[in-house]
C-alpha cells in the first residue's frame, strides 16, 4: 500500500462514496474520481500485466498516453473491454477486471518472465515459422489480445453522426488553445474549442497560475463566454482522433450519449500539449515508477497521492512544482536533478544535483532506487525525461517534423501542414510563452494575455545503450533496450522495421510513451542523429475509438437503408407486391408476372424506372471526363441524342452499363444501374479530382430529385398521345432525348429501351410525379395497358438479350466478352481500364462469353453449370438468367460460356443439383433480332 487519499485536496464529492471491485476485491472511491485516481488513492500498486512476460504494471500517466491501466469494466450487467482507467469516470457498482490476466495481483503466467532470455524480439518469426506453427497457434491465440468481449454487450446504435463548419477549430483547451480561441472570438470568428478532458484549462487545472493578474479560472470562464457569444462551441470530453483529406477532422464526444463529429474549418490551431517522457534505467517498469506530471494531476484534481516516500527524478524545471506540491501534501520528497544548474530547492524538498538514477529496486513493486551509487529508500519514483509534443494531427495532415536541439523535441515544420501548432504542441514550454504563441496562432491583435513564469529549461535525457540491467522502452509490449539492440544487430535499423520487429509503439497508447525512446536508442546504437533516424508514420486514430461511435446508427435496418420510391403509395394502391431490387423497394408485380409480360408486348406496359441513376456531368470538361471514365466515347455524341456504354474497373472488368444522354454541349446525364449509382459517381468524382481540372467539370447525383416513369410497347406512342404529352415527346425516335415542358412542368423525355419495344422514359421533378402518374394511369385504363413489375421487366429484357451487370457478368467479364470489342480496337485515346484490355489474359480466345441458350421444357435453373456431353465432366460456364417467355411460349436463357461465340449451335449438358439436361447455344437475342419494334 503506497498511494493514499489526501484529506482536503481534490475536486471530488466526498459526500458521495462509490463502491467498486477490482478482480473481486472491494474498493471505495468518490464521485468525480476516475478509475485511475480511485485505485491510486486506495493504495493499489498493480493495475495490470504486460503483454508478453506478464510482468506487474502500475499506473503511469494521466490521459490517453496511459499504457498499463486497462480494464474490462462491468456495470449494469454489461462488460465493456479495454477501458483506459485514466479516462473512465468511476460509477457505483463497477466491477473491474484487469486485462491480459485472470488477476492482476497474482498471475501464474508471470513465470514467463523467467524465460525472457529465450523470448527476445523476433522470437515469434524465428520459432513458429521454422515448422509446426499450427501446433502453437491455438495456444498463442488464447494468450493474445487484451480485454475480453462480452457477447451480451450489444451497445445501442444510437451515436449521432454530426457535421459542423467553423471559422477556427482549436484542438486542445490548455493555455495556448484558450488564447487562440479568445483571440479569434474577439474578432467575431466562429470558434470550436475541443478538449479531451472533462473541463477546459489543460495543465492549468493542476498547475494553476495567474493570467492577466487574476486567477486562471477567471480567464477560462471569460474565454468560454466569448467563444459562445460569437456563435462558437466548447466541447469537453471530446477527443479529436483523426485528420483526413480535404480539411476533415473527426472527433468523438463522450457523454450520456456519445456523438461523433465531422468538422471542417477555415483554420485549425493545434494546441494539444505535450506528453511527458519516462526515464530509462534498470527495472524502470516496476509499479511505483510513474510520470511526475501524472502524479501532480492526480494529487490536485482527485486528492490521490502517489506515495509517501517519493523520489522525483528529472532534468527539467517542470518537475519542481510537482516536488513542492507533494512535499506540501505531507510526503517525504527527494528530488534528483541530472543538471548542476537548477532552480532553488522547494520548501521541504531535498534536492540532489548532478545525480541520475541507476536502477529501481523491488520485486513486485518499487521499494528503493539506486542513484549516484547511493541507496535511497522510496515507495514511489516520479520521473520526467522531458516532453514530446503531440504532433500526431499535424503529421496526419501531411506535416513534417524538425529536430529542435534547444527544445529537445521533434516539432512541426512550418508551412508543411494547414494546421498551426501552438504551445507545448510546438515545443513551447512555459505558461507565458504558450499564451503568446496561442494568441498569435488565433490571429490576435495587440498584446497577448500575460502570465508570470519563464520558459522551462531542460537537459536532454536519453536511454544509455551501455546501461546495465533490463531497461524497458515499451512497458505494455515488453520491449527492452536489449530488444532494440538486437533489432539493430539484425539489420532492422529503420524505425518502421524496428516497430514491426519488436512491436515497439504498437501498444494501445500507440507509442506515445515509448516511440521517442525507441528512435533515440536506435540513433545511439547506429551512430546517427535523431533526424537521420526518423519517425514512424502517424495515422488515425489518435486514440482508440469505439466502433459504435464510427458506425453511428448504421445497424439492422439502418445499416444499408432501403430506398423508397416517391410514388410508393400510388403503386401500393394499384395492388403492387413489393420486393428489394438493388437496394430499392420496388413493385415486383401487380397481378400475374406472365400476364404482365405478355400484355406489355401486345399493348403497352408502364413501370417506375426512378431508381435508375441520374448523374449530371456538367461543364466544359464534361465530355473529356466521360470519355476517360467510359469504354464508349461520349464526346462524339450529338446534343439531343443518347448512347449506350460501359464503365470498367482498372482491371478492365465491366463495372456498370447504362445510357448517357447529351442535353447540350456541356451537359450530360449518365444513367447508371440502380444498385451501382454510388460506385459510378465515385469513379467519376475520383477521376475529376485526380486527373482533370475540377473547376471545369462537376458531377451531381440527382437520382432522388427526379421521378422516371417508362412507357413501353407497340401502343406506347398512342398512350402518350392519350395522356396529352407534347409533340416533341411523342415524335422522338430511338435514342433521342428532349427537354421540354408539360403543363408548365419541366419534363425530360428519352427514347431508350430496356424491353426491346419502343419505349419512352419520362422524367419530372419528384414533386410533380403524382400528376404524371395520374395521366398515364388514365391512358392505361382507356387503352387497356398494364402496369408491370420488376419480375415481368426481367423477362422482357432477357427475351431481348439485354444484360444486368452482376447477374449476367461476373468478376472477370470484360466488354469484348459481351460482344463489345470494337471500342477496344478503334479507340486510341486513354480511358479507365484500357491497358488491362490488352493483357494476355484479356486476349485469350477461350474467355467466357455471353450467349443465349435454347432448351425444351421448363426454364433452366439460374446458376446451373454447362458441361460437355462427352469426356471428363468440367464446367464450361453457367446460366446467368433464365425465364419462361409468354410471348415466345418457350424458355429463354442467357449464359457465360468458354469461347461461347465459337460454339454457336453446339449442344451442351446442363448440370444442377444432380439433375442433367441439355441446351443448344444460340444468340442472346431471342425476340425481334432485327430490331424493328425498337424503330417504331
Amino acid at each position: 500500500m503506497s498511494g493514499w487519499r489526501h484529506p482536503t485536496l481534490g475536486q471530488i464529492d466526498r459526500d458521495n462514496p462509490l463502491r467498486f471491485t477490482l478482480d473481486g476485491e472491494g474498493h471505495t472511491g468518490y464521485a468525480g474520481d476516475t478509475l485511475a485516481s480511485a485505485l491510486l488513492a486506495s493504495g493499489t500498486r498493480v493495475f495490470g500485466r504486460s503483454f508478453k512476460y506478464h510482468r506487474p504494471r502500475g499506473l503511469w500517466g494521466l490521459g490517453g498516453e496511459e499504457p498499463n491501466a486497462l480494464f474490462d469494466v462491468g456495470h449494469g450487467g454489461i462488460s465493456t473491454p479495454n477501458c483506459r482507467a485514466t479516462l473512465t469516470p468511476l460509477r457505483d457498482g463497477m466491477d473491474l477486471r484487469a486485462v491480459n490476466t485472470r488477476k492482476a495481483a497474482r498471475d501464474p503466467l508471470g513465470l514467463l518472465d523467467l524465460a525472457q532470455r529465450f523470448l527476445p524480439a523476433g522470437f515469434y518469426y524465428k520459432t513458429f515459422m521454422a515448422g509446426g506453427w499450427m501446433r502453437w497457434e491455438p495456444m498463442i491465440r488464447r494468450m493474445a489480445g487484451l480485454g475480453r468481449l462480452d457477447p451480451s454487450n450489444r451497445p445501442p446504435g444510437d451515436t449521432p453522426q454530426r457535421n459542423a463548419r467553423c471559422d477556427l477549430l482549436v484542438i486542445g483547451a490548455g493555455p495556448a488553445g484558450l488564447a487562440a480561441a479568445r483571440a479569434a472570438a474577439g474578432q467575431g470568428a466562429t470558434v470550436w474549442l475541443l478538449d479531451e478532458a472533462g473541463a477546459p484549462g489543460g495543465a492549468l487545472r493542476w498547475r494553476g497560475g495567474e493570467i492577466e493578474g487574476g486567477p486562471w479560472q477567471d480567464f477560462v470562464a471569460d474565454t468560454v463566454q466569448k467563444v459562445e457569444a460569437a456563435g462558437g462551441r466548447v466541447l469537453t470530453d471530446t477527443t479529436l482522433w483523426g485528420a483526413f483529406d480535404h480539411g476533415l477532422f473527426a472527433a468523438w464526444q463522450r457523454g450520456a450519449r456519445d456523438s461523433h463529429w465531422r468538422i471542417r474549418a477555415a483554420k485549425v490551431v493545434l494546441a494539444a500539449g505535450a506528453i511527458e517522457r519516462p526515464l530509462w534505467f534498470a527495472n524502470n517498469d516496476l509499479p511505483g515508477v510513474m510520470s511526475a506530471e501524472a502524479a501532480l494531476h492526480h494529487l490536485v484534481l482527485y486528492g490521490a497521492v502517489a506515495g509517501r516516500r517519493i523520489v522525483v527524478v528529472t532534468g527539467n524545471d517542470g518537475s519542481y512544482p510537482v516536488a513542492a506540491a507533494l512535499a506540501e501534501a505531507g510526503c517525504r520528497v527527494t528530488l534528483l536533478d541530472a543538471r548542476e544548474d537548477t532552480p532553488a530547492a522547494p520548501e521541504g524538498v531535498e534536492v540532489r544535483r548532478g545525480v541520475a538514477i541507476d536502477a529501481a529496486r523491488g520485486t513486485r513493486s518499487l521499494g528503493a532506487v539506486r542513484a549516484g551509487g547511493q541507496h535511497i529508500d522510496a515507495d514511489t519514483a516520479l520521473v520526467s525525461g522531458g516532453y514530446t509534443p503531440s504532433v500526431h494531427l499535424h503529421c496526419q495532415t501531411g506535416g513534417k517534423l524538425d529536430w529542435d536541439v534547444d527544445r529537445d523535441a521533434l516539432i512541426p515544420r512550418p508551412g508543411t501542414s494547414p494546421v498551426i501548432p501552438a504551445g507545448a504542441a510546438n515545443g513551447t514550454f512555459g505558461l507565458n510563452a504558450a499564451l503568446a504563441e496561442g494568441h498569435a496562432a488565433g490571429g490576435g491583435m495587440g498584446s497577448a494575455p500575460n502570465a508570470a513564469g519563464a520558459t522551462w529549461a531542460l537537459a536532454p535525457m536519453r536511454p544509455d545503450p551501455k546501461g546495465r540491467g533490463r531497461v524497458w522502452i515499451d512497458p505494455q509490449n515488453d520491449v527492452t533496450l536489449k530488444d532494440v539492440k538486437l533489432a539493430a544487430q539484425e539489420g532492422y535499423r529503420s524505425v518502421e522495421h524496428l516497430k514491426r520487429y519488436t512491436t515497439l509503439g504498437m501498444a494501445t497508447d500507440q507509442g506515445r510513451s515509448s516511440n521517442f525512446a525507441g528512435l533515440a536508442a536506435m540513433a545511439a546504437l547506429t551512430g546517427r542523429t535523431i533526424p537521420e533516424t526518423g519517425t514512424t508514420t502517424y495515422r488515425p486514430p489518435f486514440t482508440p475509438i469505439p466502433l459504435t461511435a464510427l458506425g453511428g446508427m448504421r445497424r439492422g435496418a439502418l445499416f444499408n437503408p432501403l430506398k423508397r420510391l416517391a410514388l410508393e403509395p400510388q403503386h401500393a394502391a394499384l395492388g403492387a407486391t413489393f420486393g428489394e431490387y438493388g437496394g430499392w423497394r420496388r413493385p415486383a408485380k401487380y397481378s400475374d408476372t406472365q400476364a404482365e409480360a405478355k400484355g406489355a408486348r401486345e399493348t403497352f406496359g408502364l413501370y417506375d424506372a426512378s431508381p435508375l441513376g441520374k448523374i449530371e456531368v456538367i461543364g466544359p470538361g464534361a465530355a473529356e471526363l466521360l470519355d476517360f471514365c467510359g469504354y464508349v466515347a461520349m464526346s462524339t455524341l450529338k446534343p439531343g441524342r443518347a448512347r449506350y456504354g460501359f464503365m470498367l474497373g482498372e482491371n478492365g472488368v465491366v463495372a456498370d452499363d447504362g445510357v448517357t444522354l447529351r442535353l447540350d454541349d456541356n451537359r450530360f446525364i449518365l444513367s447508371a444501374s440502380s444498385s451501382h449509382v454510388d460506385h459510378v459517381r465515385l469513379i467519376l468524382e475520383e477521376a475529376r479530382q485526380d486527373r482533370f481540372d475540377p473547376s471545369r467539370v462537376f458531377v451531381h447525383d440527382v437520382t432522388a430529385q427526379w421521378v422516371t416513369l417508362s412507357v413501353s410497347g407497340p401502343q406506347a406512342r398512342t398512350a402518350l398521345e392519350t395522356a396529352g404529352m407534347p409533340d416533341d415527346v411523342t415524335g422522338l425516335r430511338h435514342m433521342q432525348v428532349v427537354e421540354t415542358r408539360w403543363t408548365q412542368i419541366p419534363l425530360r423525355a428519352a427514347r431508350v429501351s430496356f424491353t426491346g419495344d419502343a419505349c419512352w422514359e419520362l422524367s419530372v421533378p419528384a414533386r410533380h410525379a403524382p400528376g404524371l402518374m395520374t395521366v398515364l394511369e388514365g391512358a392505361r385504363e382507356a387503352l387497356g395497358g398494364h402496369w408491370i413489375g420488376l419480375e415481368a421487366l426481367m423477362i422482357l429484357r432477357a427475351e431481348k438479350g439485354y444484360i444486368l451487370i452482376g447477374k449476367d457478368t461476373d468478376g472477370i467479364t470484360m466488354p469484348q466478352d459481351l460482344g463489345w470489342g470494337r471500342p477496344r480496337e478503334r479507340r486510341q485515346d486513354e480511358y479507365f481500364g484500357r491497358r488491362a484490355l490488352f493483357t494476355a489474359e484479356a486476349m485469350r480466345e477461350d474467355r467466357r462469353q455471353l450467349v443465349g441458350l435454347d432448351c425444351d421444357g421448363a426454364p433452366l435453373p439460374t446458376g446451373a453449370h454447362l458441361v460437355p456431353l462427352d469426356g471428363p465432366a468440367r464446367s464450361l460456364g453457367f446460366v446467368t438468367s433464365s425465364y419462361h417467355s409468354p410471348t415466345l411460349n418457350r424458355s429463354v436463357a442467357l449464359a457465360l460460356v468458354d469461347a461461347g461465340l465459337d460454339r454457336m449451335g453446339d449442344t451442351l449438358g446442363v448440370f444442377h443439383l444432380g439433375q442433367h439436361r441439355t441446351a443448344r447455344i444460340c444468340a442472346p437475342c431471342a425476340f425481334d433480332p432485327e430490331g424493328t419494334r425498337l424503330a417504331d
